[in-house]
């Protein structure tokens, strides 16, 4: 294939990616959105592939063929382990941009030395940092997700970390500057890998002080870090297409975590530095006298919920964990037949992953309209006779805006507290992954009804639809 068609090709591909994102900003058009991603990266990959320089084709067939090996099981997986995946992905993407500029270094330092420009050199550093970071980063991300046991889930803290890992950043800067002025000396060799190194325990140390509650947020951070490598690998190939898809993704992905940084009233740095949800913190709120709860049966709440009028449903982790959305759905059919105007409220950090209880809510066929954003929602919390909370916890609490020692004082909340009445579906009482004690489940309008999400719905539907005592 001629240079100018694989260019066309290129500027094919580009704008397809461009619709792409653009068409997933709304339900009603997502599916084309993801399937032109998906022709814009088979344009891409058809379009390289059929270049002359390309002359080893039986590498490229098992490069094929490894890739859909590891990438259907993937897509096979439960919604639930969505963020996992997610995170998996982007440590997929950070390990090849860290490969593709390893390769290309020594295959120039011994073939040809006089390629290592200042600005290529530049380019293959900023890649391996950026890619290391982002493999080692997003697999303990996924781990925590996953709650593997060998990675802790709340933040592991320890004197000038902070100092110490910035400390460390610098030191791989600062060898890779060297190495972009020097490309071609015998040290460059040897202290090449010393950056891939410090790059990769660095992505380990990114993560280790982060807790759970800022997952959502640091897989938004580790998407743009993956596209910003892409970027570099795209300048180091020079490849435009590279160059425009990286550019998209770790421009999307940067805004999507500033967006959701603003949701929880933190900075950027807040949640990559800060340590949030601590053992201290945990304690210090643990240690408040909150008063007694109150246990109920989820026939009791689907006797209050068929005479009300306006029910809200709060969505959380406990949702996606016990696979409860189709459940919900019907919970939402019943009440729907019986006049009740009901409406979920969605908050943007609700979850493990951004939009997480919108994609969940998707799969259960649950309308889009009435899906309402928390400020929305807020406003007519007042005049809402129900909310039902469903494994949500720290984008609930009270504290948020009540309690100015919390350390959660000042983020936004849906007000579920101004509800009439509340019931809070929950394993137990502990704490969400912020670590806080959540005074909403001590108030003298909610009624706690704890179990597994999907069992406790289901007893509702079951009131609901007259089936008690059938079984």
């Amino acid at each position: 294939m001629s240079p100018g068609y694989v260019e066309l090709f290129y500027l094919v591909a580009t704008a397809l990616f461009i619709f792409s994102l653009h068409w997933m900003n709304d339900p009603k058009t997502a599916r084309r959105g993801v399937a032109a991603g998906a022709a814009a990266m088979f344009l891409g990959v058809a379009a390289t592939w059929a270049q002359p320089f390309v002359v080893n084709h039986g590498w490229m067939v098992l490069a094929v063929v490894l890739g859909i090996a590891v990438g259907y099981p993937l897509s096979r997986v439960a919604l639930t382990a969505a963020p996992q995946r997610t995170a998996l992905s982007h440590a997929f993407g950070g390990l090849a941009a860290a490969l593709v500029g390893t390769g290309k270094y020594y295959l120039w330092l011994s073939e040809g030395p006089e390629e290592l420009t200042t600005f290529r050199m530049v380019a293959i550093i900023a890649e391996v940092i950026l890619g290391c970071i982002t493999f080692t980063g997003s697999l303990f991300a996924a781990g925590k997700l996953q709650e593997l046991r060998w990675i802790p889930q709340r933040p592991v803290t320890y004197p000038l970390q902070n100092v110490f890992n910035i400390a460390l950043l610098l030191v791989a800067v600062g060898i890779g500057t060297w190495l972009a002025l020097n490309p071609a000396t015998p040290e460059a060799a040897f202290l090449f890998p010393v950056v891939i190194v410090i790059a990769l325990m660095f992505g380990i140390l990114l993560i280790v002080p982060i807790g759970g509650a800022d997952m959502p947020t640091v897989i938004a951070i580790l998407n743009s870090y993956a596209g910003l490598a892409a970027v570099a690998m795209g300048f180091v190939l020079e490849n435009n297409l590279l160059i425009t898809a990286g550019a998209l993704d770790g421009a999307s992905g940067l805004i999507l975590s500033i967006i959701m940084c603003k949701a929880m009233n933190r900075s950027y740095l807040n949640v990559l530095f800060g340590a949030f949800g601590s053992a201290g913190q945990t304690a210090a709120q643990e240690g408040g006298e909150q008063g007694e709860y109150k246990a109920d049966t989820p026939q009791s709440a689907a006797l209050i919920m068929e005479q009300s009028t306006n029910v809200v449903i709060i969505p959380g982790y406990g949702m996606a964990v016990a696979q409860a959305q189709h459940r919900v759905r019907e919970l939402y059919d019943h009440l729907k037949k019986r006049g009740v105007t009901v409406r979920f409220a969605i908050h943007p950090v609700a979850g493990r992953m951004p939009g997480h209880m919108n994609v969940l809510l998707a799969e259960a066929d649950v309308p889009y309209g009435d899906l309402v954003e928390m400020d929305d929602v807020n406003r007519d919390m007042p005049q809402c006779d129900v909310a039902l909370v469903i494994g949500a916890n720290d984008v609930v609490n009270p504290a948020a805006a009540l309690d100015d020692s919390s350390p959660i004082y000042g983020m936004p909340i849906i007000e579920a507290r101004k509800a009439r009445t509340i019931f809070a579906i929950k394993r137990s009482m502990n704490p969400g992954f912020a670590g806080i004690e959540n005074a909403l489940y001590f108030d003298d309008k909610t009624w706690m009804l704890f179990g597994d999400a999907k069992h406790v719905v289901g007893e509702i539907v079951k009131e609901l639809s007259g089936d008690a005592g059938t079984g």
